[in-house]
This record gives C-alpha cells, sequence and structure tokens, in this order.
C-alpha cells in the first residue's frame, strides 16, 4: 500500500458525530453544534472540515465518508483523519466506527490513506473542563454519563469521578441517578451537585432535568445544583482542535 503520510500531503479532518444525542442527530441541538462549527471552521486550514453521522443520517456512516473523501481527492488531498466525537469508548468508538471506516477504505482503494483518530474523550484536558464546574460548598456531588455496556467505559467515569471526590451514576446502565442521589441522601447530604458528562444538551440532558425535579420532590429537604453539559465553548473546540492536528 502506498504510504501518503508525507509532510508535502495536505491532512484534511472529518469529525463523526455519535449514537449519543449529543453527538449523532443532526435535528436535534442545532445552536449549539452549529457555534460549534463555526468555531472550528474560523481557524486557519480548517476549509476541508466536514461532518459525518453514525446513526440518524440517511446515508451510512461508511458512505458518507466515501462522500467526503472523493471531495478530498477531487482537489488533491490525500489524507483524512476521523475523529469520533464520543466522550467513552463504548461499543460505537470500539466496534462500529472502526468497521464503517474499514468499509470506506475498501471502497476507496489506495485513492487516500483514512486515520482514525483516538476518541474525544481520550484527551486529557477534557477532565480539567469537568473540574472547571466543581463548587466546593457542597457536600455530595455527582457525575452522571450515558454508560456503556462495556464495564471498560464506565471504569474510565468511576476513576474520573474519584478524582474529583465524586460518585459516577449513568443513564443507559446502573447506577442511576435517582440510585445514587438515594445512596448520598441515607449518608446524610444535604447539599448535592449533578455534572453531566455530555457534549451537548439534547434528550438525555433534558430527561436528567425532569429527573431531578422529581428528586426535589421525593426529597425536599436536599438542595440540588444541576451544572450545563460541556458545550461548545473555545475549550472544547481546542482540544478538537489539538486532535486534528495530531
Amino acid at each position: 500500500m502506498k504510504d501518503y503520510r508525507k509532510k508535502n500531503r495536505r491532512d484534511k479532518a472529518v469529525r463523526c458525530g455519535g449514537s449519543l444525542r449529543c453527538s449523532n442527530c443532526r435535528a436535534e441541538n442545532t445552536e449549539e453544534r452549529d457555534q460549534e462549527r463555526r468555531l472550528i471552521l474560523g481557524r486557519e486550514g480548517s476549509k476541508y472540515i466536514g461532518t459525518a453521522y453514525l446513526e440518524l443520517h440517511p446515508q451510512p456512516l461508511h458512505q458518507q465518508i466515501i462522500d467526503f473523501s472523493r471531495k478530498l481527492i477531487a482537489d488533491g488531498c490525500r489524507h483524512l483523519k476521523i475523529i469520533p466525537l464520543f466522550l467513552l469508548p463504548g461499543i460505537h468508538v470500539t466496534e462500529d466506527i472502526p468497521s464503517e471506516v474499514e468499509l470506506a477504505k475498501l471502497a476507496l482503494g489506495e485513492d487516500i490513506f483514512i486515520e482514525l483518530q483516538p476518541y474525544l474523550g481520550s484527551e486529557k484536558g477534557l477532565q480539567k473542563l469537568l473540574t472547571k464546574k466543581i463548587n466546593s460548598s457542597v457536600d455530595g456531588r455527582i457525575i452522571v454519563a450515558h454508560g456503556s455496556r462495556r464495564i471498560q467505559a464506565n471504569n474510565i467515569i468511576e476513576a474520573m469521578a474519584i478524582s474529583v471526590n465524586a460518585v459516577a451514576a449513568y443513564w443507559a446502565v446502573s447506577p442511576s441517578l435517582q440510585d445514587i442521589v438515594a445512596q448520598l441522601v441515607a449518608d446524610g447530604k444535604k447539599r448535592i451537585e449533578i455534572i453531566p458528562y455530555f457534549l451537548f444538551a439534547g434528550g438525555i440532558t433534558d430527561a436528567i432535568v425532569e429527573s431531578i425535579e422529581d428528586l426535589k420532590l421525593h426529597f425536599p429537604g436536599v438542595s440540588f445544583q444541576l451544572y450545563e453539559p460541556l458545550g461548545a465553548n473555545g475549550e472544547l473546540i481546542d482540544l478538537i482542535w489539538d486532535l486534528m492536528q495530531k
């Protein structure tokens, strides 16, 4: 196979959305996603940045990659980097996306070198963004993430939670937010902050808001502080941009 990774080749990037509502659906969160895109496209050398989706798109991911690659090839580009915008190495990151990338490679042959980059959540700087939300005045802290069927992915959240003196809860697997809140209340916690580990607001974060309203009714003597998701901000864009440059 030809090696297209020479310095005189122009590197371009396509960003993969995902199965979470915050990164896979073009119909939701358009304001934040558009803001993210504007911030990235404002960078020098960002002409060939695109977006692809693993789910909720008329075309399968591999066909989106093929179509984008052909545009690059027509313009003389021979190196494509794919960056999964996922926070955890779940099934989509470890199996689904690599499979789709391989299908695209088979279709394109040696016309372009396709490089699958590490997923966004592997960036160490992401935890720093999370810790900025921490309020030292609370006596209970929960990081709530989507969760994965892969235990290894959830272990990352557990370790992150321990590092900031928090407890991990999950939306898709156990333990749930309600379970952890009940546990903290039983331990005598009266001021609990909840930090969503999601890129953008969406259906799940909306449901978390509703859950907290129910928890307030169930535990009237407890105060809850809910933070916003990471969101499209300059620091997050810096992390994405750094991944693109690797």
